[in-house]
């Protein structure tokens, strides 16, 4: 017998769930939060994502009210997925459950991620108190994707697109990066064989790629 879709539960959880507990939806809002994509940029951040569910997955969150389509003027003139203001508020919902997934022992670290992810991974491990003062403002290449960094007054703010005047600009790969700042890669190693290409301040980007540490792995037994 198939089982009912809906909690039909009153409580407001349960009813979040119902909106957004679906397989992909919250990873649909996870790739939208730094801004609008086609279907093809959502696909390439969800490989694992059949066309199909994916199309009915944002049907749904349309439907919602999580989620609009909108084509963007001329001269790009596509379709594009964006969050709604409502949807854009699931922003710290995301992060607090990364957070606490980050704990598990379980994770795996070596895994693909997208570069959506990573950037949201970055905004989630912030260490302020590693920071101390520390201020850059940096660009972030990987792929077509640019990403500014800055961090002022212990906070961190990432967006996508350039800056005009960088301190550093760092051009490489998610796995590169990924290796770089959780798997204790070196960065002379990295630029010595090609794998990141550093622009400008290296000092402030040593210091940058020390910012986020993982979180002490949950307690499970």
């Amino acid at each position: 017998m198939a089982t009912k879709r809906k909690y039909d539960d009153g409580c407001a959880t349960a009813h979040a769930l119902d909106l957004v507990g679906e397989r992909w939806a919250l990873l649909i809002v996870r790739e939208l939060l730094f801004g609008p994509k086609r279907f093809t940029d959502l696909r390439t951040g969800m490989p694992g994502a059949s066309p199909n569910v994916l199309s009915h997955r944002l049907r749904e969150l349309e439907e919602f009210g999580v989620v609009r389509r909108r084509k963007l003027p001329p001269p790009a003139a596509a379709w594009v997925y964006e969050l709604t203001e409502w949807g854009q508020e699931l922003e710290p919902v995301i992060t607090s459950l990364g957070r606490w997934g980050g704990r598990s022992t379980s994770l795996r670290h070596d895994a693909a991620i997208s570069v959506d992810s990573l950037m949201l991974a970055l905004k989630t491990l912030f260490d302020p108190s590693r920071a101390d003062g520390f201020t850059a403002d940096l660009v972030l290449r990987l792929g077509e994707d640019s990403f500014r960094v800055q961090l002022s007054a212990d906070r961190i703010w990432i967006m996508r697109g350039d800056l005009d005047h960088p301190q550093a600009v760092i051009e490489t790969d998610p796995v590169t990066l990924n290796a770089l700042i959780w798997s204790g890669r070196g960065l002379s190693e990295a630029i010595e064989q090609g794998d990141i290409k550093l622009t400008g301040n290296r000092e402030r980007v040593e210091r940058f790629l020390g910012l986020f540490p993982l979180p002490e792995p949950a307690v499970v037994a």
